[in-house]
């Protein structure tokens, strides 16, 4: 029941003087057993955790490849997709470590789509029920294929409707600092990449992965949806991801050098994952393929602190705008939010990065 707030008969109230509404959500307890996973699905994200794992210590010399979507708004887009890259991944699977980044939430700058979560129907109505079980019915028909996913964590309530379906979690770069966010990342079951912030700022990402491992008390949720107290043990498979920032790339072998001293000198794994998008490609999509390209050499050559790759990517090439309530004008297979690179670029950039992970095994 949503309950309407009267703020112009409630001028004297010293609260919800700006808030019109408030409505229950569903509770994720709910939303997790009308979308179950079944052994299939389950086993997926078992060993999806189990081998990203084994690649950032060490134990498993395939690279691990991030790579999808810069979000998901169209599901059945999405699938198309996944289905394209679970036939890759199975092709690479003795070098490459792929899982499908399928993002829900969309941190904003400013304004505009805050993600499928929360606005599923692209129309600014906000039915965050019905985006709760359209995303975790997709996360289900994606691990379903067999392919692992990544989900960047944005709200700390979400975590509890999706979290237990999610192979690799990611904390981005406007929230690196944010206490709640290594809070959070410190009582995930999955390894969590922890990005540069906007500006560059690598120390952010590296002190935020000393505070995930660590152990922490703090107000959530529950699956049941009630105000709890949760305890942690600390994850120890957070890592830092470079992103680039404002002043320019940080993929250079400079960086990541600099970026494993200060993890050492902190306590922490030397392990380090390029995204290839955002700062490290100024934000133009198709420099994406420099950024591979550049790493692929790099792995040749013999680089080890380099474990894994980010990539935007989705059919088509480029982006679009939207207008909300007017999703049936919008072109299949192209992003609404940051702009990828397409599938057949994808595939190429793909078997570049498999080729070095065979030259450097070699």
């Amino acid at each position: 029941m949503t309950v309407t707030l009267d703020t112009a008969s409630h001028a004297d109230r010293l609260d919800d003087q700006r808030t019109v509404s408030i409505s229950p959500l569903v509770a994720p307890s709910v939303v997790r057993r009308e979308f179950a996973p079944d052994d299939v699905a389950a086993a997926t994200v078992r060993s999806g955790r189990a081998d990203t794992v084994n690649v950032l210590n060490g134990d498993d010399d395939r690279l691990l490849v991030v790579v999808g979507p810069c979000s998901v708004h169209d599901p059945a887009a999405a699938m198309d997709y996944a289905r394209r890259l679970a036939a890759k991944a199975e092709e690479l699977r003795d070098d490459l470590h792929i899982v499908m980044r399928v993002y829900f939430e969309k941190p904003r700058t400013t304004l505009g789509w805050k993600g499928l979560l929360n606005d599923p129907h692209l129309d600014g109505t906000f039915d965050i029920d019905t985006g709760l079980r359209m995303g975790r019915k997709l996360l289900l028909d994606v691990s379903s294929l067999g392919l692992p996913v990544g989900c960047e964590f944005l709200d700390p309530i979400m975590p509890q409707y999706i979290a237990d379906l999610v192979t690799y979690g990611a904390i981005g770069a406007r929230t690196a600092a944010s206490q709640v966010h290594r809070q959070l990342c410190s009582a995930l079951s999955m390894p969590v990449g922890i990005k540069n912030s906007t500006e560059g700022d690598v120390q952010v990402a590296v002190d935020g992965t000393r505070a995930a491992a660590a152990s922490h008390v703090f107000p959530g949720t529950d699956l049941g949806g009630q105000a709890a107290l949760i305890r942690t043990m600390g994850n120890p498979d957070c890592h830092v991801i470079l992103r680039g920032g404002t002043d320019g790339p940080n993929y250079d072998s400079e960086t990541v050098s600099d970026t494993l001293a200060r993890l050492r000198k902190s306590g922490l794994s030397e392990r380090v994952v390029i995204d290839a998008s955002h700062g490290n490609s100024s934000k133009n999509h198709e420099k994406q393929v420099e950024v591979v390209g550049d790493i692929a050499a790099r792995l040749e050559a013999g680089e080890r602190g380099v474990v894994g790759v980010m990539i935007e990517s989705f059919i088509e090439a480029g982006r679009q705008d939207l207008t909300l309530g007017r999703a049936e004008d919008l072109t299949y297979g192209l992003s609404i939010t940051d702009a990828c690179i397409d599938w057949d670029t994808t595939a190429a950039q793909l078997d570049r990065l498999a080729q070095a992970v065979a030259a450097r095994r070699g």
